[in-house]
């Protein structure tokens, strides 16, 4: 199984919505992909292990949080190594902590430009990162599918 990476700056709130939501979808949709997601500058005084914003728009798409409610984790070298497809949810915000912490990644990270609390609310973030990450699914799967029937082919397609 390959994973995808969502990174957001405290691992609390848009990237936790985003791996839940993901994960959801790719059980459903058997597309062979799984999410993980961390921080990239977390904030200790975030109230509790997840947003409460993140929890109530998943119990609203009926995605259950089957009792992961793990604190936020800081996104490591090995986090890196360990991925198949790395997304940072806003680029204005994370490409900068990218480029200082993480420089010979950047090139493999696939930036969105999903705004955080201070931009946007939630009425209008969670919708965009749901468009986002479906985009991506079917992007992978396709690409998954396509490695499936060509597994000796680097990423060439047959005309």
């Amino acid at each position: 199984m390959k994973t995808v990476l969502f990174l957001c700056t405290g691992n609390y709130y848009r990237s936790r919505f985003a791996e839940h939501f993901f994960n959801w979808h790719a059980r459903q949709r058997n597309v062979g992909w799984t999410a993980e997601s961390r921080g990239l500058a977390l904030d200790r005084s975030n109230p509790g292990p997840i947003s409460l914003h993140t929890v109530l728009r998943l119990r609203d798409l009926g995605i259950p949080l089957n009792g992961d409610t793990r604190r936020p984790l800081p996104v490591s070298r090995e986090d890196f190594e360990a991925a198949h497809h790395v997304v940072a949810v806003k680029e204005i915000e994370h490409r900068p902590m990218i480029e200082r912490r993480f420089p010979t990644w950047l090139e493999r990270v696939e930036f969105w430009k999903v705004d955080d609390l201070d931009c946007a609310g939630p009425e209008e973030a969670f919708p965009h990162l749901e468009r986002e990450v479906i985009g991506l699914m079917e992007r992978l799967s396709g690409r998954f599918n396509d490695e499936a029937r060509n597994p000796n082919d680097e990423g060439s397609t047959n005309a």
